[in-house]
């Protein structure tokens, strides 16, 4: 596995080592040693899948509010997104910001996400499919989220989207800074 640091502090684009011989390829999706020898979280408390039938369907914004942050390490392992992490930690130095990577079946990649980022993807294709590991279980009363189309954040989705749900469509924006971010 290679991990590839994404502009969003704490974020990697995990790469898959393919090994390939004439029965196709094999390659490693997760590792507890190597992830821990880069510092990341290796608990997983839940998994997670998704199926949107139809391209330009956005999930997201989503996050876990303390004390049930989780860590998010995303997959497509079918179709395409475009995956993104939205950094929300008060004392994080690219707080405010965001982070966007193309996942597909085909390149194999995975996104890790920090505790203390929302979450959201966009599908590029019809009938994609999506799995991710999480490091707490969903608790409903903790979820969060923020608008995927907040000028604030001014995330440049590859295409707009034609299906949200009305959920991440009544996200708040994010807040404007205090004055001791300014």
């Amino acid at each position: 596995m290679r991990f590839t640091p994404g502009t969003v502090s704490g974020t990697f684009v995990i790469d898959q080592e393919r090994r390939q011989d004439e029965r196709g390829y094999f390659a490693r999706t997760w590792c507890m040693d190597e992830l821990a020898s880069h510092g990341l979280c290796t608990r997983i408390a839940q998994v997670n899948t998704a199926f949107s039938p139809v391209a330009r369907t956005l999930r997201g914004l989503h996050f876990q509010e303390d004390p049930w942050s989780e860590v998010k390490v995303v997959r497509c392992t079918r179709g395409a997104i475009y995956d993104v992490a939205v950094d929300l930690r008060p004392q994080s130095p690219t707080r405010r910001t965001w982070f966007g990577v193309e996942l597909s079946a085909e390149n194999g990649r995975a996104l890790y996400i920090p505790e203390g980022c929302a979450h959201g993807y966009l599908t590029l294709v019809p009938d994609t499919e999506v799995e991710y590991l999480t490091s707490q279980r969903y608790v409903p009363q903790s979820a969060r989220g923020l608008r995927y189309d907040d000028p604030a954040l001014d995330i440049a989705w590859p295409q707009p989207p034609v299906i949200v749900s009305a959920a991440d469509r009544s996200w708040p924006p994010l807040s404007p800074p205090s004055r001791s971010e300014q």
